[in-house]
């Protein structure tokens, strides 16, 4: 797209990331890897890279974030500020999977490979989706899902080498090693950083959110509050109970 001017940030998992990008150039990013509150650093950054590159908010054309899964509040965070951006600028929200985000780290420069992302979900269990770069699109193959991190990998072994991409925790390091005979490939962890200058790339791959209020994150698990209510109320479906953003 000519002349179009993104920006693009996630705060769905630990890293912080925001990139301003025009007509498919990176312009400035940043990315902290810090363990702090995303709410108290992300306006911040994005005003300092909407300074250095010397924009107006006026001139933004779209916001592109990234819409989980991950941490529920990072995701709210993000989706957020996206929201209000888009709607009070009235200019295009586009949201991208968090996992899909990952694996465009590799997917790109590996056609046709199937590479599995995943985010730690604690207790052994991680949200992972399976990815490939095809036709100069990334698809998704594998549905993103949350699952025990140890039935992922058995269910990897009937896929020729796939290439895994995330940040593994002891728990998760422990249950790679009782695989046995693996065919898959652990990505190395620099791979594993979101970064916001991949995601406005791939914000030209998919449709703009048409209602920007009715727009709800992919938190992929019922939250502990959901499960709560679920069991006051069995056999009611309660679809719209998550829309703090």
């Amino acid at each position: 797209m000519g002349d179009m001017k993104i920006l693009a940030m996630d705060t769905s998992n630990h890293p912080l990331s925001v990139a301003l990008v025009e007509d498919e150039q990176l312009v400035a990013e940043t990315t902290l890897n810090l363990s702090k509150n995303h709410s108290v650093y992300l306006m911040p950054v994005i005003e300092k890279l909407m300074q250095a590159a010397n924009w107006q908010p006026e001139q933004l054309d779209r916001v592109a974030v990234a819409k989980g899964p991950g941490s529920y509040t990072g995701i709210r965070i993000a989706v957020t500020t996206a929201k209000t951006l888009a709607a009070t600028l009235n200019i295009e929200l586009v949201g991208i999977s968090s996992l899909k985000l990952i694996a465009a780290n590799v997917a790109r420069l590996m056609p046709n490979r199937l590479v599995v992302s995943f985010f730690d979900a604690r207790r052994g269990n991680v949200f992972a989706g399976g990815f490939k770069w095809h036709d100069n699109q990334l698809t998704t193959v594998v549905p993103e899902q949350h699952a025990q991190f140890s039935e992922l990998l058995v269910g990897l072994q009937d896929q020729e080498g796939a290439l895994l991409v995330g940040d593994v925790t002891d728990i998760l390091k422990k249950q790679i090693q009782l695989t046995n005979g693996a065919k898959f490939e652990l990505a190395p962890s620099t791979a594993s950083i979101p970064s916001a200058y991949q995601l406005a790339l791939l914000s030209d791959q998919e449709s703009p959110v048409n209602d920007i209020d009715g727009f709800i994150p992919n938190y992929l698990r019922v939250t502990e509050a959901e499960a709560q209510w679920q069991k006051l109320h069995p056999g009611e479906i309660n679809q719209s109970y998550v829309r703090e953003v």
